[in-house]
């Protein structure tokens, strides 16, 4: 049984839980470092207190049982999963007084599972494997550095692409091979030109690059099983009135937001400090998202740097920093640093400078 699974099970004592039931995707990979193909067939890892145990489609099995030694529970389409997942209940223990599921389940599994056991209290299993996910070794932070080196060379990849007429979707695709390059994979693009930098989440298009737009630049890639993710700004040509202005007021966020991230103050804290900037400069309607969201394995994942999140930052946890200042119909400006908590502050592991790249 693997490290981490134990340290699950010692988790599930601490929160009182009987049953942990994971889907293929992040949680299970992180617990058992492999996660099978996700369909539309019950693939599940069941963790009790002393047990685990795989309900499997026994197509999957074989490839499966490459990468783990726990008992598997297989099943076939001709029989469907109800006596597998049975058996593995019966495997796993009788007394489940309380079950935690994996929030990204599909609804039709986990309705499955809460039939099996209607009396069961039921919780969702951040308290489990995601307190544990959210605490970084030394091992995984090296990895989130090594991705955001990768990172800051696709930056600089699109920013020595740009000419008049390129578009947004082409220099996405500058990105993606600069992360290929790096072997890794690009997760997302978004590249905004002109007014389009508004957009906090553009869908980059064919609008073509010209004379005096900035270029809003946000990339995230993958090597290996970690994230990336940074925003950086350019301009071609001479930026828009009042540009300089408003990018001093998003970066002066950003390094209030990483000067108040330190073991012990509550997430909203680094919230309340970025947006405290951004209020004073007279922009607090144009900062329309929160400041920040754990990253991994996911992109997306806890803690989240929000205005009402009282958790506690702990030594280990990764998040970006990403105050942005959005003016419909002119200009967007995001700057994004993923900071990872240290003994007594925060570190950023982007190299990367947040000034305005002239183009």
């Amino acid at each position: 049984m693997t490290t981490r699974l134990s340290r699950l099970q010692a988790q599930m004592k601490t929160t009182g839980t009987d049953l942990l039931a994971l889907a293929p995707g992040a949680h299970m990979r992180w617990a058992l470092g492999f996660a099978p193909h996700p369909d539309e067939r019950l693939c599940l890892l069941l963790i009790g207190p002393e047990k685990a145990a795989f309900v499997m489609p026994a197509l999957n099995a074989t490839d499966a049982r490459q990468h783990t030694d726990l008992p598997f529970h297989e099943w076939v389409d001709a029989d469907g999963p109800a006596q597998a997942l049975a058996a593995a209940l019966a495997d796993i223990g009788s007394d489940m007084r309380k079950l935690s599921l994996d929030e990204t389940m599909r609804a039709d599994h986990a309705l499955m599972l809460l039939d099996a056991l209607p009396d069961a209290e039921r919780a969702l299993a951040g308290a489990e494997v995601g307190a544990l996910r959210q605490i970084k070794d030394a091992t995984e932070i090296a990895a989130l550095r090594d991705n955001a080196r990768i990172a800051d060379k696709a930056q600089a990849a699109v920013r020595a692409a740009l000419r008049p007429g390129v578009t947004e979707v082409e220099m996405v695709q500058v990105a993606r091979d600069a992360f290929a390059a790096e072997g890794a994979r690009c997760e997302f693009g978004i590249v905004g030109f002109g007014e389009n930098s508004a957009y906090p989440h553009h869908h980059s298009g064919a609008r073509a690059l010209k004379a005096g737009d900035v270029v809003l630049v946000d990339i995230g890639g993958r090597k290996g099983d970690h994230m990336s993710d940074i925003t950086r700004m350019a301009a071609f040509g001479t930026p828009p009135e009042g540009y300089d202005e408003v990018h001093a007021v998003v970066d002066a966020a950003v390094v209030a937001a990483l000067k108040a991230a330190r073991p012990g103050v509550p997430a909203h804290v680094v919230d309340d400090a970025a947006r405290g900037v951004i209020n004073q400069a007279g922009y607090g309607a144009y900062f329309t998202h929160r400041t920040g969201h754990g990253i991994g394995t996911e992109v997306h994942e806890p803690p989240y740097m929000t205005a009402t999140n009282p958790q506690l930052l702990e030594k280990g946890m990764t998040f970006t920093i990403e105050p942005g200042i959005y003016l419909p119909g002119r200009f967007g400006i995001r700057l994004e640093e993923v900071a990872v908590v240290t003994a007594d502050g925060a570190e950023i592991l982007s190299g990367l400078s947040r000034d305005l790249h002239r183009a």
